[in-house]
């Protein structure tokens, strides 16, 4: 039986880094489906497939469920919050809170889809201001996502154009970039030498040193204001858990943990969603026929007189499949988040050690070809039936799977179809360049996708 080392040990040079996932990607097609890598110093091994990947998310995820190394984050988070630590117990106190929390205030529920289709009439209003002249749609999008999460976490909106949350909102932005840029990834593979070497990397730690500080100041407005038998959010509910275990040393509920989990939360809440939303009519732009029949259905279900609900749904397999394509396709995560094992570990005939960093490669899912027609292709017909009707596939795990999934899952699905069927309800999609020269390929791609820089107007209906 081998152990650690399955195939060959791969230490990854830097020149690689400018195509990662490429290179992760090509490697798996030389060694197999299971091998080892260096980044750096820190092994690490790398899985791909949708059967090896499964076993690690869902068959037998008890046993990978502790968090890998993320060197980029850890000078700032310090092992506290629930999303990067790599202490198990505190994830499991802190991610049980966080969701019984999280739907205690409506999360996926009647009340929080209310909220998104206030905000949904708040951004077609917006994008009518632009009057059809052509803009980058990521600033709108943005302001929209952040309002939903931020009525959760922080119990109110922000109106478009405040300075303070823009601001906030290019820190966020920025700093998904560069972890998953060149810089980042080379942070990651050498942290303790990069600390000491001038380069963009230093950026990482300084924009999330400044998100530190706004969710700081918000959560003092909530100290000062807060009702112990009236919670009006999460960061409430968290200061009043704080109050019940102070006498509690080894409680996990105190102010580091408070602070790492809400800016996590809304960092993770804000990204996921309006990213995906900019490269979706990036996409629609690139596929024409795609949206019009995206909006012919709209038409025949919904109409033009009525907000889209989130029932609307199931009467609506077209633009289901659509979205769940846009997920599949524009594969946010692409290399998946780190996993640890817990204890020993037997993973294709190999013995994985207690403590061994797994890296689950969410894009070889995604882009199985044993699990979708078109795997390489934007095609909304990879989630159709032959009856045109609506169909699940397991390997859709966009945002991973099992009892690590993102917290607000059932959130983005419900704010991509909203903020999609809204839009496309009320506007036209137009290019200022024809369609064949629209770049849907990353601009940037690491930890993150993120589309090319793009113009689009919106024209009313």
């Amino acid at each position: 039986m081998d152990t650690i080392r399955p195939k060959k040990e791969i230490p990854l040079n830097i020149l690689t880094l400018y195509k990662i996932i490429i290179s992760l990607i090509q490697l798996s097609e030389k060694y197999g489906d299971v091998f080892t890598i260096y980044l750096g110093s820190r092994l690490i091994v790398v899985v791909t497939g949708y059967n090896l990947v499964k076993e690690i998310y869902l068959d037998k995820g008890d046993d990978y469920l502790n968090r890998g190394e993320m060197p980029a984050w850890k000078p700032f988070f310090k092992n506290y919050g629930l999303i990067y630590t790599t202490n198990l117990e505190r994830w499991r106190e802190l991610r049980r809170f966080s969701l019984l929390t999280l739907r205690d205030f409506g999360l996926g529920k009647r009340n929080t889809e209310d909220r998104i289709q206030e905000e949904t009439r708040c951004l077609v209003a917006e994008l009518k201001k632009t009057e059809g002249s052509f803009c980058d749609p990521r600033h709108c999008l943005s302001r929209a996502v952040c309002n939903v999460i931020f009525t959760i976490m922080f119990g109110n909106r922000h109106e478009y154009g405040e300075k303070d949350i823009d601001t906030v909102l290019s820190y966020i932005y920025e700093t998904f970039v560069m972890v998953s840029s060149a810089w980042g990834q080379v942070y990651e593979m050498f942290p303790g030498l990069m600390r000491f070497i001038p380069g963009h990397h230093h950026k990482i730690t300084h924009l999330l040193k400044k998100l530190g500080q706004y969710v700081d100041n918000r959560v003092q407005i909530n100290l000062k204001t807060l009702d112990p038998n009236n919670p009006r959010d999460y960061v409430d509910a968290f200061l009043i858990k704080m109050e019940k275990e102070k006498n509690n040393p080894d409680s996990e509920f105190n102010m580091e943990n408070l602070l790492a989990c809400t800016l996590q939360i809304f960092f993770a809440g804000v990204e996921t969603v309006s990213t995906t939303l900019n490269y979706s009519f990036l996409i629609l732009l690139k596929y024409p026929e795609v949206l019009a029949k995206v909006q012919k259905e709209i038409d025949h279900i919904i109409g033009r007189n009525r907000n889209p609900m989130v029932q609307d749904r199931k009467n609506m397999p077209y633009t289901e499949a659509m979205i769940h394509e846009m997920q599949r396709f524009t594969d946010l995560v692409p290399m998946g988040v780190p996993r640890r094992t817990i204890r020993e570990v037997k993973l294709k005939g190999y013995t994985l050690p207690k403590d061994t960093d797994v890296l689950p490669m969410l894009t070889s899912v995604l882009k199985d070809p044993s699990c979708f027609k078109y795997p390489t292709e934007f095609k909304p017909e990879n989630f159709l039936n032959e009856k045109g009707e609506f169909q699940k596939n397991n390997a859709f795990m966009p945002l991973s799977a099992g009892k690590r999934i993102c917290l607000g899952e059932p959130l983005v699905r419900m704010e991509l179809f909203l903020f999609l069927t809204t839009v496309l309800q009320n506007f036209n999609l137009k290019s200022p360049v024809p369609r064949e020269e629209l770049d849907i390929t990353p601009n940037v791609s690491g930890l993150g996708n993120f589309p090319k820089p793009y113009k689009i107007a919106f024209i009313s209906r």
